[in-house]
This record gives structure tokens, C-alpha cells and sequence, in this order.
């Protein structure tokens, strides 16, 4: 698979070009339309209040408050909402520049990742509250394929992550959380966004995000497209690139005054070299090893990555309070990844020396399929004195995983290298060996039924229930014994929550919402499952919060104790070596958020949470020399994190912006000593509007050039075979350019 950037026949500035020429012959139409409706002002004063209400759209915007969640599972304003929801707006994704889905994410605590295949796909491995949550993927409130590819957000309007178990929402999974990824959708204003953008490490960035009313289709119609072109190194690592481009196109048609379609389309390719960090003992780089070695063979590794999407969006309105809503979409990611670990063999050789090991020129060419279909119908009616806004609905989705696994047969026989100066080359021979054992096929059924009832008790009382029933079935075979493996669950999941309002603008709730974790959960993903014949994990959780709307709903403050219980975690018992349902595992904490405005030029988004995790019990055995796991933390979950990003208007027209993010040190896993450092860093921003439609951002990120451990694999590593870390990226500065027609 080639990509956009290498290959194709038309140039990226060519494509660039002929889209932002397409733009600007509409805005010509659009241009007359606004015309026509400025001459039917009829005052003066009415014709400065509707530039400023175009104006106010135009900007977007929530700004960094988001008052309601973009999923129609959400019935009521996030206010209302008896959970911990936070939303990572498009204008501080804007502000940040950040690009991935990893950087989104870095601005919410409580989150860490785990070490994985590039950043990409199933290398996002994010754990929320210290749970893992790599299958709880949502795009548009549709589950999405762990498989899939989040190295860019140039389709992403925000981000929202909601914590805690709530099968009830997502399905399968969702111990500590889910994340909800929404796509930017056509709007009923024109518009055409040209971003372009400069910066160290061989950063180039190409953007284009362009609106168009449908004056003459249906009713409301309009249509949009985002279109990107990027390429860069990752800062601090030695020429590791990154190359992609994407483009989205959607349209939406009003079929009538109740009834509309969104049809949307998604395809991005990826061209990246891949990067398993640097060898580590202890959760810390080997003494000696630089930050930008490679231990990769750049003349065989790659990673090519094809992510395809389409989705068909139906609303109806059929009465006042009464709204039906059905998604569908088909979705494929072609994966094709030649990878070597940067783990290190250094027992027995002389100092300074190793042979590698891990898997070196291992090849896993995957193509995943996944099929998706969504209804959910809401409606408002009155039972006595008692007010409901209630939705029922359902879910349907099959998703097929195709994996063929080979390799390119290096010998290191009689070889060691430098263990400071990696060659980062492979001039040996290679053989191509197929690998049918570890070649798999498997696919993944889900149905679901649901129902939501938000019950207003009186006017300072409201009752949230959910429930909901999922019926999971999986299938793997193995393309080199034949040999198949199944699994077949059903599971209820339900939340409850009950929200009293002492006043107009606060709320205090008390919620308790359960979730399980099935043995197929990841069938999709590696072919293999987590315990065949298991029952599935169950988690459960209690949370205590309020919410706070200040500075006449300018500012929202946010806070929560919350518990979350594992009561039957997957471990290998020691003694049989066998997989069982026995161990125990408990997250508590605090949550608190501040967002939104505080003054007219000062804005702050700012969280921090505290997590207390333990072992309750266990039966595994220490690995590697380590130690008994019970009353350990878990691994991977710091005690202490905390996140802030603000922005302050210095002068009209010139902004500058502040971001820090801390995390405190974590275990490597709950059953060994080693630890990772705790690490801050330290971002900056400062932008200026030029005219109304140019403006001007220069962006540094990690100002102060710090080296921290971001990613962590669960392992502390042996002299035979170390552990591997990824860095995050180093400093790095982004000058950007942006025209609105």
C-alpha cells in the first residue's frame, strides 16, 4: 500500500489547490446569498445583531464549555449527567495543534498508555482510572474497531471521555471509561478553512475544511469536506518518520421538515516507520543508550496503514418530543507492519555489546472488516406527576479480523553490536518465512438492546436509570492447525444515578453503574481469547459528585469520589498454571475540572485526579523475580495527574497560551518493585489574527526539552531480554498559517 504523499498521480499542492479553487467558486454564490439577506435587515441595530450571532457561529462555538454530550444516549445537558464526562473541545485541539488521537487525550487526567505498535491502532492502548480501555472505542457513538487508525484528528470536532464502568453505553468493556470521538458534520453556514503549517523535525501539514449550504437540495441541506496532507519525524527520535494523508468528505439532505440523511466518508493512508522506543530495565533506558537510537532496521521495517469508512446517518422527527435516529456504517483498516522490537539480549557479552531480541523483521499483514448498525428512538411522555425523557434502542455489529503473520528469517549467529551506536541497517541476508501458527482468522458478533429513562421527580429531583443487554459470540481459527476457538456470552449491564439540584445552577449526584469484560473482547483484534469457557468480568462502581455552573455559565466546576471494583479479574493461578477468574482489583479516587471562561480574555481548561489502585487478591505468581501482586497497585496507574492549558488575550487580536501536564510515578506492573519517574511538561502557544480571516500560531511543545517515559510495557526486562519504553516526543516548535473565507 502506497501513500498519498509518495504515490499518488496528483500531487498533494495539486489536490490542495483544485480544492481550495472549488471553494472559492462557491463562496462566490454564498457571498450573493449573504448579500441578499443583509439587504433585509431592516435597522441598523438588527443588522449588528446578526453579524454578531454569524460571527459567534463562525468562532463555534461552545469555546472550551461543552453543555451537552454530541451521543443521543445522553438525554440530558452534561450539567444533568451523573457522571464524570470530559470533553476536549475543537478549539483546544485547535490551540494545541494536536494532532493525534494520544495528544487529545494527554489534556485529561487519569489517563496513561502502554507501549504499542507505533501510536496507531491497536497502539493505542489507553487505560483510564487504570483500566484498560483499548476496546472501547466510539466514533459518533458507534463502537469502533481497536484495529482502527487514530494518528490524526483532521475529521474530529471534540473528544469525550466518560469515566467509568458503563456497559450500559458502550457494550462490552469499559472498566475504567469509555472515549467518544466526534466527526465534524456538515453545518448551515459556508465556510472554507486553509491551514498550513511549518515547524522543526521536517514538519509540513497541509489542511483544508470547507462548508457549502445546498440552497437549491431538500431542506437545510449542505455539504462539507476536510482534506489533509502531513509529514514529519517524531521530535527527539533519530529521522523516525510519519507520513499520511486523509480526506472526508460528508453531505447532509434535508428530505423534509422532520426527516434528514448525513452520508459520510472516511479514508486515510499512513506511511510511518515503525518505533518499539528504547531497550529498558526497571522502567528506565538502559545507562548509556541515547534518546534518538534506533534499534529498528530502517531498510525493513514499515508500517502502511488504510483506514476506510463510510457511515449513513437517518433522523425523523415523528412528533414534537419524539425523534428516531439510526446509524449505519461499514468500516476497513488494512494494516501492513514489518516491525523489531528494541529489546536487548546483553548477558554474556562484553560490556557495551548486544544481540537483539524480541521479534526483529516480523511482519503482521491484517485487514479488518466491521459492519455496524445503531437505532435508538427518544421520547418524552408524563406518568402522573413524573416527567420522562426516555430512550430505548439497539445494536447490531459483526466485525472480522484476517491476520497473516511472517518473517524475514534474520540470524544474529555470532553477531553483537553496539549497544550506544545501534546500526539501525540490516546488511545480512533475508528469507521470508511464512508463520500459519501465529496466522489467524476470527470474527466477533454483537446484539444489544437498551433503555434510558431520565425521570424528573420533582423540580430539584431527577432519577437516571439504564440497562441494558448485549449477546457476544466470537470464532478464531488457526490457519496452521486448523485448530478453532469460540466463546459465546450474554450480559446485563445497568446504571443508576439520582441528581438533586440545589440551585438553578449546581448539581449534586450519587450514581452506581456496572460493566463486564467478556473473553472475546479482543477476538477482533488479536485472534485469541482471554480465557476460553471464562465467564465474563465484572466491574462495578459507585461515584459521589457535583457540578457547578459559575460566572453566568461561563465557568464549569466539576468534582467526584469514586470507587471501581473488579470482582473477578482474569489471572493464571500459580500453582495450576491455568487461567481463572479469581482475582480482585479496586481504583478510588478523586476527580475535580475547571473549564471554561474566566474572564472575556482568560480561558482554562485544568483537571486533576487521584487514584488510589491495590491488588485486593491474587493468585498469579511474580514473574520475573518480582513480587506477590496482592496489596500492590496496579501497574501503570499513577497516584497523581493533573493537566492545565489557558489562554489569556494580551492585546485584541493576540493571544498566548500555557499547558502543563504532570504525572506522577507509577509501577511498571503490580507485581514487581520497578517504577517510572513522575515527569512534567510544559507547552506554550502564541497566535495572532492579522486580519479577521488570516491569522497567525506558533506553537513549542515540551518547552523545556524533557525526557520521560509516556509509554510503558508491562514488563521490568532480564539481561537475556529487556523491556522496551517509549519516549515522549522531545521539544519541538509548529508555525501555522490559517485563512477563513
Amino acid at each position: 500500500m502506497q501513500t498519498f504523499i509518495q504515490s499518488s498521480p496528483l500531487p498533494p499542492r495539486k489536490m490542495m489547490a483544485s480544492a481550495v479553487g472549488l471553494t472559492m467558486a462557491s463562496l462566490a454564490i454564498s457571498g450573493q446569498v449573504q448579500s441578499a439577506q443583509s439587504q433585509s435587515v431592516q435597522s441598523q441595530a438588527q443588522q449588528v445583531t446578526l453579524l454578531d450571532t454569524i460571527t459567534v457561529q463562525d468562532v463555534r462555538e461552545q469555546g472550551y464549555r461543552a453543555e451537552e454530550s454530541a451521543s443521543s444516549k445522553y438525554v440530558k445537558p452534561l450539567l444533568d449527567t451523573p457522571q464524570t464526562v470530559t470533553v476536549v473541545p475543537e478549539e483546544v485541539i485547535k490551540e494545541q495543534q494536536a494532532l493525534s488521537l494520544r495528544q487529545v487525550l494527554s489534556n485529561v487526567s487519569g489517563i496513561t498508555f502502554d507501549a504499542g505498535e507505533g501510536g496507531g491502532g491497536s497502539g493505542d492502548k489507553i487505560n483510564i482510572r487504570g483500566f484498560s480501555a483499548n476496546a472501547n472505542m466510539q466514533i459518533d457513538g458507534l463502537r469502533d474497531s481497536s484495529q482502527n487508525n487514530r494518528t490524526d484528528t483532521f475529521n474530529i470536532e471534540q473528544v469525550e471521555v466518560l469515566k467509568g464502568p458503563n456497559s450500559v453505553f458502550g457494550g462490552a468493556g469499559t472498566t475504567g471509561g469509555a472515549i467518544n470521538q466526534i466527526s465534524k458534520a456538515p453545518k448551515q453556514r459556508d465556510f472554507a478553512d486553509i491551514g498550513a503549517s511549518l515547524g522543526t523535525d521536517n514538519y509540513r501539514r497541509l489542511t483544508l475544511d470547507a462548508n457549502k449550504t445546498l440552497d437549491d437540495v431538500g431542506i437545510d441541506s449542505a455539504a462539507r469536506i476536510n482534506l489533509m496532507v502531513h509529514e514529519n519525524n517524531v521530535p527527539g527520535r533519530n529521522d523516525v518518520d510519519r507520513e499520511r494523508f486523509g480526506i472526508a468528505p460528508s453531505v447532509t439532505i434535508g428530505l423534509s421538515e422532520q426527516t434528514r440523511a448525513t452520508l459520510s466518508y472516511f479514508h486515510q493512508q499512513d506511511d510511518n516507520l515503525p518505533d518499539y522506543g528504547l531497550p529498558a530495565r526497571d522502567g528506565k533506558v538502559l545507562p548509556g543508550v541515547g534518546r534518538e537510537n534506533y534499534y529498528g532496521w530502517r531498510n525493513l521495517d514499515e508500517e502502511k496503514i488504510q483506514s476506510d469508512a463510510i457511515t449513513l446517518k437517518l433522523e425523523h422527527e415523528l412528533s414534537d418530543g419524539t425523534r428516531i435516529e439510526n446509524q449505519t456504517r461499514y468500516s476497513r483498516v488494512d494494516r501492513d507492519t514489518t516491525i523489531s522490537a528494541a529489546h536487548v539480549n546483553t548477558d554474556g557479552r562484553p560490556e557495551g555489546r548486544y544481540t537483539p531480541a524480541g521479534p526483529q523483521a516480523y511482519r503482521r499483514d491484517a485487514q479488518t472488516e466491521m459492519w455496524i448498525n445503531q437505532t435508538g428512538l427518544a421520547f418524552e411522555f408524563d406518568t402522573g406527576a413524573f416527567r420522562h425523557d426516555m430512550l430505548v434502542g439497539g445494536e447490531i455489529a459483526r466485525e472480522s479480523h484476517d491476520l497473516t503473520s511472517s518473517n524475514l528469517g534474520l540470524d544474529f549467529t555470532g553477531i553483537d553490536y553496539d549497544l550506544y551506536h545501534p546500526p539501525g541497517y540490516w546488511n545480512g541476508p533475508t528469507s521470508h518465512t511464512p508463520l500459519p501458527d501465529r496466522s489467524t482468522k476470527a470474527e466477533l458478533n454483537t446484539r444489544a438492546l437498551y433503555a434510558f429513562d431520565t425521570i424528573t421527580l420533582a423540580p430539584q429531583w431527577d432519577l437516571s436509570l439504564g440497562l441494558r443487554h448485549d449477546w457476544i459470540s466470537g470464532e478464531a481459527t488457526n490457519q496452521g492447525s486448523g485448530e478453532t476457538i469460540s466463546s459465546s456470552d450474554q450480559m446485563f449491564s445497568g446504571r443508576a444515578g439520582v441528581v438533586f439540584k440545589p440551585a438553578d445552577n449546581g448539581r449534586l449526584y450519587l450514581a452506581y453503574g456496572t460493566s463486564f469484560n467478556p473473553s472475546a473482547e479482543a477476538l477482533a483484534t488479536s485472534g485469541s481469547l482471554s480465557g476460553e469457557n471464562l465467564e465474563p468480568e465484572k466491574n462495578k462502581t459507585w461515584e459521589l459528585g457535583t457540578k457547578w455552573e459559575l460566572l453566568d455559565g461561563r465557568l464549569g466546576l466539576d468534582g467526584a469520589l469514586f470507587r471501581v471494583d473488579k470482582t473477578n479479574a482474569r489471572e493464571t493461578n500459580e500453582l495450576t498454571e491455568e487461567l481463572e477468574l479469581a482475582g480482585e482489583q479496586r481504583v478510588q479516587g478523586v476527580e475535580l475540572g475547571l473549564t471554561g471562561e474566566l474572564t472575556d480574555q482568560w480561558k482554562v481548561f485544568a483537571n486533576y485526579t487521584f487514584l488510589d489502585s491495590e491488588t485486593l487478591k491474587s493468585v498469579a505468581a511474580a514473574q520475573d523475580g518480582g513480587r506477590d501482586p496482592e496489596g500492590q497497585p496496579l501497574g501503570n496507574t499513577p497516584r497523581n495527574s493533573a493537566n492545565l492549558w489557558t489562554t489569556y488575550e494580551v492585546l485584541p487580536g493576540v493571544e498566548l497560551g500555557y499547558g502543563a501536564r504532570y504525572v506522577g510515578s507509577r509501577y511498571v506492573a503490580s507485581d514487581v518493585d520497578a517504577k517510572i519517574d513522575s515527569y512534567w511538561v510544559h507547552n506554550a502557544m502564541a497566535s495572532y489574527r492579522v486580519t479577521d480571516a488570516f491569522s497567525l500560531q506558533l506553537n513549542i511543545n515540551n518547552l523545556f526539552d524533557e525526557e520521560y517515559v509516556e509509554r510503558v510495557r508491562g514488563r521490568p526486562g532480564l539481561d537475556n531480554r529487556s523491556s522496551a519504553v517509549e519516549l515522549g516526543d522531545g521539544r519541538s516548535a509548529v508555525l501555522s498559517a490559517n485563512y477563513r473565507f
